[in-house]
């Protein structure tokens, strides 16, 4: 009697448990020579028809176009799986949303989109491989366009990215534009095979959580962004390995909305191990935290702490500019944004550059209520008085408009922090120790309340 009523109960939950879709049930082949595009979609839409479910990457490799997922799909890779984005562009299906944004104006490709979806998962220990190397950079602007995303989602809620590993897209490896309730969870990224080789870009979204994620990128690794007037807002970010030839951590570039409600903690930065290619920043990476606004957004209520630095030329960046940059053609930006509110906390810094730290607004427009706290920075130093007068003509010009870097002015005329155009910073346990004889003061403060 135990036994029928345990078969009966173990029938009736699997009756009524979401149904498995397995590709190869639908002519997807173990064979990278092979296109499985069209297999793979049509599990896709089946499950979806259904009412959701799982489709299920079986252990091999598989070589697809674009896909395209639907809601209530849990896109599963089984451990041993993977799923090769093929290397022609034709395969590629051009997508435009209705969301505004300047990244949505125009046709993109990616090798997985989804737009206005809600309930999906992306789970599994197999790996999605871009193959990104394989696309070539033919203009400045040309990611997305002649260059793959291997991620994308708009407008899309309730997302889970979990355990998988993501290598070598065309570009941004991953990129999830105005979404609410997004988990990214334990993945690995390794994107180190082109231009604009992001590891993770957060645009314009709402209560996310990133946690547990190793990521080696060249370009930025954890990026929030705000190419829309919606803020990122309601972001947790915690306990992830980080490596990048630009920035590990950035909040910017793009700021028409900003960023509110930020918390960062247990970040470990570090260099790549794999260094024998670069495509843009620094070898040991440009900056570890950049806090920015740029085109008319706002910054506010952002905490970092518990963060683990080694190396970068210049580890915290925090920047107040005027690039005014909107997001639709021909926009105008008719006001500089805001900075308020910031406390970084509990940082060591080791190996850096001798570039300094930097917290500047512009004239008039100050950034406000910085709290900076037990920072322990050490760099190799080395700058000589003859250098002062390079460094003083270079920082005398305010850069308002350009492109902000960590990088951008070079030394700065302190070996610690270089605070110019702020009201109500408050410096508490800082210690700056140089390898080498540093001429240059810890702290320089320029029009600062």
């Amino acid at each position: 009697m135990k036994l029928l009523v345990a078969a009966l109960g173990l029938l009736f939950s699997n009756s009524i448990g979401a149904a498995d879709y397995n590709i190869r049930d639908y002519g997807a082949v173990n064979d990278t020579t092979v296109l499985s595009t069209k297999a793979i979609q049509q599990a896709i839409d089946e499950c979806h028809q259904a009412g959701g479910g799982r489709v299920v990457i079986p252990t091999g490799q598989y070589k697809t176009g674009s896909i395209v997922l639907r809601s209530n799909v849990n896109l599963h890779l089984e451990m041993g799986a993977t799923l090769y984005g093929s290397t022609s562009l034709e395969d590629y299906q051009p997508q435009k949303s209705s969301y505004l944004s300047l990244r949505t104006q125009q046709q993109t490709v990616q090798l997985i989109y989804a737009d206005s979806v809600s309930h999906v998962v992306i789970d599994g220990y197999g790996t999605i491989d871009g193959q990104g190397r394989s696309f070539v950079k033919q203009s400045w602007n040309d990611e997305g366009i002649t260059r793959p995303h291997l991620l994308r989602f708009i407008q899309s809620s309730d997302i889970v990215v979990k355990d998988i590993t993501l290598r070598n897209s065309g570009c941004w490896m991953q990129h999830y534009l105005a979404c609410t309730r997004l988990t990214i969870d334990g993945i690995k990224v390794f994107n180190r095979n082109n231009y604009n080789n992001d590891a993770l870009d957060i645009d314009g979204c709402h209560d996310v959580i990133v946690r547990g994620m190793i990521a080696d990128s060249d370009d930025d690794a954890i990026t929030l962004k705000s190419t829309s007037p919606r803020l990122c807002e309601n972001v947790n970010i915690s306990n992830c390995v980080v490596s990048s030839h630009c920035n590990a951590v950035k909040l910017g570039t793009e700021t028409n909305g900003g960023f509110r409600n930020i918390c960062i903690s247990g970040i470990v930065v570090k260099p790549s191990e794999d260094q024998k290619e670069k495509f843009f920043g620094q070898w040991i990476g440009s900056s570890a935290i950049s806090l920015e606004i740029v085109d008319g957004g706002v910054l506010e209520n952002v905490m970092v702490s518990d963060i683990t630095i080694e190396g970068t030329e210049s580890p915290i960046f925090i920047r107040l500019g005027n690039r005014a940059r909107g997001y639709r053609e021909n926009q105008v930006i008719d006001h500089v944004g805001k900075i308020d509110g910031v406390h970084l906390q509990n940082i060591q810094i080791r190996n850096a550059g001798a570039m300094g730290c930097s917290i500047t607004g512009l004239p008039g427009h100050p950034v406000q209520n910085i709290w900076v706290r037990d920072i322990s920075f050490h760099h190799k130093g080395g700058v000589t008085a003859n250098d002062m007068t390079a460094i003083e003509q270079s920082v005398a010009d305010e850069k308002e408009k350009e492109y902000p870097e960590a990088t951008m002015w070079g030394n700065l005329p302190s070996k610690g922090f270089f605070i110019r155009h702020a009201s109500n910073v408050h410096l508490e346990g800082i210690e700056i120790i140089t390898s080498q004889p540093d001429v240059r003061p810890d702290i320089v403060k320029t029009d600062v309340k």
